[in-house]
């Protein structure tokens, strides 16, 4: 918590496979210069609860595998996260078993250009609030939802996917999926749809 950051541009695995870290106080991390996350909490497997709430997010590109094992991990507050920058999230809530829901309504992903694994085995996800998502330069969205078998429900009809040309694996394993729209989905630069559903 004394930790003067306000210099710092990368953490990237900073936190990597810390496997019985149960605590963690970043409350006084400066992150506004920080341009990659990527792997900074990847495989914390002890870690319940993380409040990260406070953090400048502004300057960031890279989010990929942020959270990915962090298997014990229930909620995670993201609403002020400003992510405009970022142009990869793959991988970063994967394998976040706990979670019951995520709700990145406030999310900016008009840069981002890939999805792939991104609620990856998310076991628990029953709420999942994508509805502002910008997705125009994701290619690919391989294995996005794979293996979120809790999920009774995905809006994705407001999806951009005219630059997608990877939906591989995409539902695969959502057993408990009873509503998908997507009958706006563009589909024109997609070359694998394999085990798509």
């Amino acid at each position: 918590s004394s930790f003067d950051t306000s210099n710092v541009t990368d953490f990237s695995y900073i936190f990597s496979n810390c496997k019985l870290l149960k605590s963690l106080n970043l409350i006084n991390f400066v992150t506004s210069k920080v341009a990659s996350m990527s792997h900074m909490f990847n495989g914390c497997t002890a870690l319940s609860s993380l409040y990260i709430s406070s953090f400048d997010t502004s300057s960031a590109t890279d989010f990929s595998y942020m959270f990915y094992n962090c298997k014990l991990l229930k909620s995670l507050k993201l609403t002020n996260f400003v992510i405009s920058k970022v142009e990869s999230m793959s991988n970063m809530f994967n394998r976040c078993s706990a979670l019951k829901s995520l709700d990145l309504s406030s999310f900016d992903t008009s840069n981002v250009t890939d999805f792939s694994y991104i609620f990856s085995n998310c076991t628990s996800l029953q709420s999942l609030n994508l509805i502002n998502f910008d997705t125009s330069k994701v290619t690919s969205m391989s294995n996005m939802f794979n293996g979120c078998s809790s999920l009774l429900s995905l809006y994705i009809s407001s999806f951009d996917t005219s630059s997608v040309t990877d939906f591989s694996y995409m539902f695969y394993n959502c057993s408990s999926l009873q509503l998908l729209n997507l009958a706006n989905f563009v589909t024109s630069k997609v070359t694998s749809m394999s085990y798509m559903f």
